[in-house]
């Protein structure tokens, strides 16, 4: 699928058997929940992808200019006044099996279209549960000008890359001129009350087996201390051929970042080649 061709949200029929896997969401924080399909078992499960290959990958967009390391670890960023949004949504790989502990880390304008480019206001990041479930609690970001609505995310399985990339706003008049807006990032986004419900998964490059309709679930893996007896750290800027030690080996950066818990040397081989 090219970046111009939509992703239709909404629940696969090609693979409900497949949406098995998914435990019932967590409860929404706000207003009753339109229907939804269910799976086998009658039990309620998200927006899952048309398919989850190559062609479904959520594609790439750029960082911009207000990503800001260090965000704190959670799922709710309800930082000032604004219409309520309430993100859920799967990190699946390219068989569909769900990603536990995959880092997401979001940040967005505040209701009146500005970044805290100081605190951490609208700025947050967590990690996917044993099913590869998330859930964010926001407010609808404002307008600035050039832009539509859309929410920042840096989304990295354990031990895989970076996807950095935006999510939009269906039926948002400035999709249409804004040069960034991607319709295959649309999220599914329904009112309930007076608050935003949206859905949305992500698709990544991460091969693996097509699970079970009843898998067993695993506990998601816990980030390494900081530091990890070495001289990597969290929240660093490292430039390519940066050399750390962690936990006794060397290592030499490979793709320029800003380093975050969970992305130690061991665990992330692509921005860290072992020397």
């Amino acid at each position: 699928m090219n970046d111009d061709e939509a992703r239709t949200p909404g629940i696969s029929r090609k693979t409900l058997l497949r949406a098995a896997l998914v435990v019932p969401a967590a409860p929404l924080l706000l207003g009753a929940v339109p229907a939804r399909a269910s799976t086998p078992s009658g039990q309620p499960v998200q927006v899952t992808p048309e398919s989850c290959d190559d062609d479904e990958l959520t594609p790439p967009q750029m960082e911009g200019p207000y990503f800001k390391p260090g965000s704190p670890l959670r799922t709710a960023m309800v930082d000032g006044a604004g219409t309520r949004l309430t993100l859920t949504g799967y990190v699946v790989g390219l068989a569909c099996q769900p990603i536990a502990g995959a880092l997401l880390d979001f940040w967005q304008a505040d209701n009146a279209g500005g970044y805290d480019n100081v605190g951490s206001r609208f700025r947050g990041h967590q990690f996917t549960d044993a099913a590869g479930r998330f859930t964010l609690s926001t407010i609808v970001p404002g307008l600035y000008p050039g832009r539509t609505r859309h929410i920042h995310v840096k989304v990295q399985a354990p031990g895989r890359p970076v996807l950095t990339t935006q999510l939009y706003f269906p039926n948002e008049p400035r999709n249409s001129t804004d040069s960034l807006f991607d319709p295959a990032l649309l999220m599914n986004v329904q009112q309930v009350g007076s608050t935003r419900q949206a859905t949305f998964d992500f698709v990544l490059n991460v091969p693996g087996t097509p699970p079970s309709p009843s898998p067993t679930a695993t506990p998601s893996p816990s980030p390494t201390p900081p530091g990890g007896g070495g001289t990597w750290q969290p929240y660093q800027p490292y430039a390519v051929g940066a050399q750390v030690t962690h936990a006794g080996p060397a290592y030499a950066c490979q793709i320029a970042h800003t380093s975050l818990p969970g992305w130690e040397p061991p665990n992330t081989p692509a921005l860290w080649r072992r020397l």
